[in-house]
């Protein structure tokens, strides 16, 4: 099947999948969303497929989290103001689905980072069983920094522990060797030596028998199911829900980006923080916030 939005490869039992709006930093649309979890079925169902690998085009962004600026009137209502829970749930509960599917798919799947991952792309990074980067990458859950909630907290919680609040609660960047200490990746690689390294892993990983990577894959998911994992995503998605509705800063930030843009929003957004950023917090002069602005919203 062809694809607009992901580009699809199998060769010699690893399968790649590519996010491939690199002009928009790979950012997440329902498109793509819908188009990645269809060749990830793919991928599941071919038998001679035993690895799956997920990158992002170029070498800017794995990618900048779902999209700000996409027309989203197949959900709700064009203004976000206007949303009611029915819209949000709609728009969650896709969010949700596409984040889940590689934890769900029965084969294992990589996630290799080259670049900035924030936001939803870091809960999709994390719902992938083994996550290799390049050293320049850089990491995020920004999106609490606009009011939004973050549905895979429980998985962010099983990975890193209760180091996770302190990147949910300051929405805080950090970069690579900052991600292998925390756990969030298992390796770093030179830049120019990422791709190589982490399809000699595949490859590696690929000649295991296929029944041994399935169900090794399900009795470590089950260990997470039965200390409540579900249970607690959705808890988490409630949340995610009732902070969509409240009364908070995401409603000004929303009211700037409806009348200015993304960009005055985020601009207007980072502007409350920078009195405040320091040299770990990953955005600690305008220069690094102004060079992070158009990656954070997926634009040039």
């Amino acid at each position: 099947m062809a694809y607009s939005t992901v580009l699809y490869t199998a060769d010699d039992r690893v399968a790649w999948i590519t996010l491939n709006r690199p002009s928009k930093a790979n950012a997440l649309s329902l498109k793509l969303c819908a188009e990645f979890q269809d060749a990830l079925a793919s991928a599941e169902r071919n038998p001679d497929v035993r690895v799956i690998v997920v990158k992002g085009a170029g070498d800017r962004a794995f990618s900048a989290g779902f999209d700000m600026d996409e027309d989203r009137s197949e959900v709700g209502p064009s203004s976000l103001d206007d949303w009611g829970l029915d819209d949000w749930s709609r728009y969650f509960d896709l969010g949700v689905k596409f984040i889940r599917s590689v934890f769900n798919c029965s084969k294992p799947v990589i996630a290799m980072i080259n670049g900035y991952c924030l936001a939803g792309a870091l809960d999709f990074a994390i719902s992938c069983d083994i996550r290799y980067c390049s050293d320049d990458s850089r990491f995020g859950a920004i999106e609490t920094r606009m009011g939004i909630g973050d549905t895979e907290l429980p998985m962010m919680s099983h990975l890193i522990g209760q180091r996770c609040r302190e990147l949910v609660y300051t929405g805080d960047m950090f970069d690579a060797q900052e991600a292998y200490r925390l756990g969030v990746v298992n390796r770093v690689f030179p830049k120019d030596r990422l791709e190589e390294d982490v399809m000699r892993i595949a490859k590696r990983m690929s000649r295991v028998a296929l029944p041994a990577l399935v169900w090794n894959k399900k009795a470590l998911n089950h260990t997470l199911l039965a200390a409540g994992l579900d249970s607690a995503l959705r808890y988490s998605f409630a949340v995610d829900l009732i902070i969509g509705k409240s009364d908070s800063e995401f409603k000004r930030f929303r009211e700037i980006q409806n009348s200015e843009g993304a960009k005055a929003a985020f601009k207007w957004r980072d502007a409350i923080f920078e009195p405040f950023e320091s040299e770990t917090s990953g955005l600690s002069s305008r220069a690094a916030s102004k060079q992070s602005l158009g990656i954070r919203i997926g634009v040039e």
